[in-house]
């Protein structure tokens, strides 16, 4: 385990006490879809309760609980918070371990650049934390003026961090802080040692600046599950090629070549017109298992089928998204982990 400055960030991996969701209401972006968007996070939220705790922020606990058994709500925790939206990645508190104590770290979030209100969203950490939702043992929460969300990390456990330029660098994010000013800023806060830049890739209707949960993930120290693209009339072909081979170009904390999977492009898929950043590599990783986005097309069982490769000690379901997908965003947008001790 790496100590800088005594901190610890725990990967996905890490064992989980649970995962945190922000319930959609008439009142965010699927107010003209909510039953259909609704069904999505049920079906999430099922398979999460059979294996962990389920966080639930919402407006009201009955909006949530009367989709769960009596025995599913023995894991469920609602809290009755306020939300602009659904996206727990990006407003989400971010665990650590300082000096082997839980603690949450509660970055600013901006929606993704100033691009949709967030002022409620902004407010649901500190809430959280403050009326009691984390355990006892959590006894530090730390908050920084810096924008920084959930999605645009990568963390391998070792004291690497994977990010992009597109995201970190963007506008009305921190300017006028530099790269280099970003870089020290990350290990101070996230006890990382080092920063791994992807300057390539991008998906369509993205509006998160390239979040790197959309690109490529970390789904062990050694091993990095990214978006391949091999039609040449694709759009992403040429930026999602230069963006392998960045990948191959990067080594891991014991300076060795990473272990580099492809997951296959999505089949396109399109809303109202516009193709939509439909992507496999938005997977969650829980205990035991490895929750999927899927878009109703054929290459859903070609990238279960990879992701079951990467990891043939979890069970990897499949959960339809196409409602999510709608908003521009997947499975792994819209939950937050928490390790082990801090619900």
């Amino acid at each position: 385990m790496y100590l800088y400055n005594r901190i610890y960030f725990p990967p996905e991996w890490y064992p989980q006490s649970g995962i945190q969701l922000t319930w959609p209401h008439e009142e965010t972006d699927w107010a003209d879809m909510l039953e259909e968007v609704t069904e999505c996070y049920v079906a999430l939220s099922k398979e999460i309760l059979k294996r962990e705790k389920l966080l639930v922020v919402c407006r009201k606990k009955e909006q949530v609980t009367r989709y769960f058994t009596k025995m599913e709500q023995r894991r469920l925790i609602t809290a009755e918070i306020e939300s602009n939206d659904t996206w727990a990645r990006d407003h989400g508190g971010i665990s650590v371990f300082i000096r082997n104590n839980p603690a949450i770290l509660d970055f600013e979030f901006n929606a993704w650049g100033l691009k949709f209100p967030a002022n409620y969203d902004n407010q649901i950490t500190p809430k959280l934390y403050f009326n009691g939702f984390f355990d006892g043992e959590v006894s530090q929460f730390n908050h920084f003026h810096f924008i920084l969300e959930g999605g645009s990390i990568e963390n391998d456990g070792k004291g690497t961090l994977l990010t992009t330029s597109a995201c970190l660098l963007a506008p009305n994010r921190n300017q006028p802080m530099t790269q280099q000013d970003i870089e020290v800023k990350l290990k101070q806060t996230l006890g990382i040692e080092r920063v791994l830049w992807l300057h390539h890739g991008y998906l369509a209707g993205d509006d998160t600046d390239n979040h790197i949960d959309t690109l490529a993930r970390f789904c062990n120290e050694e091993t990095i599950a990214y978006v391949q693209c091999t039609d040449e009339t694709d759009e992403h072909f040429e930026e999602l090629q230069r963006m392998e081979e960045q990948l191959r170009t990067f080594t891991t904390w014991q300076g060795k070549p990473y272990t580099l999977v492809p997951l296959p492009m999505a089949d396109p898929v399109y809303h109202d017109g516009r193709r939509l950043p439909a992507t496999y590599a938005n997977f969650l990783i829980i205990n035991g298992a490895v929750l999927m986005p899927a878009y109703g097309t054929p290459a859903d069982d070609r990238a279960k089928r990879q992701l079951q490769r990467i990891f043939p000690e979890r069970e990897v379901i499949a959960i339809d998204c196409r409602a999510l997908i709608k908003q521009h965003g997947s499975l792994h947008c819209i939950a937050m982990q928490f390790p082990e001790g801090f619900l």
